[in-house]
């Protein structure tokens, strides 16, 4: 396996630690929905929170988060619809980033980015 999808696995694990720790339930991790992926759908405070995780080995080029396009979104979105639908839920669903990055000692730093994409929409 390349070095970039040991990264994204290790990112996504970390990632779902982290939001456990937290008081989240993950609900679905790697939920597919024709060619799109949500990484990780959770549940926290009657909300859906619906994760994008990025990582990245440096942040010398662009930060995780501002690789999550506007293309990226609305595949996010089409997904998260798809599975509130197939599920029967009925609540409010938050898109949240995590952002990973080694810091100067090569350990991991997670970044959590609540309601990004209306960040997204503001720019």
């Amino acid at each position: 396996m390349a070095d970039h999808n040991d990264l994204g696995k290790e990112a996504e694990n970390l990632a779902a630690e982290y939001l456990i720790k937290n008081g989240y339930k993950i609900l679905v991790r790697n939920f597919r929905f024709k060619k799109n992926e949500i990484d990780i759908i959770a549940e926290k405070d009657n909300l859906i929170i619906v994760v994008e995780v990025k990582a990245r080995s440096t942040d010398f080029f662009i930060l995780p988060q501002e690789a999550v396009t506007k293309g990226k979104i609305k595949t996010i979105v089409s997904a998260a619809n798809h599975f509130m639908e197939e599920f029967n839920k009925d609540q409010e669903v938050r898109f949240d980033i995590i952002s990973i990055l080694p810091d100067n000692t090569g350990k991991l730093e997670i970044e959590h980015i609540e309601d990004a994409f209306e960040a997204f929409d503001a720019n």
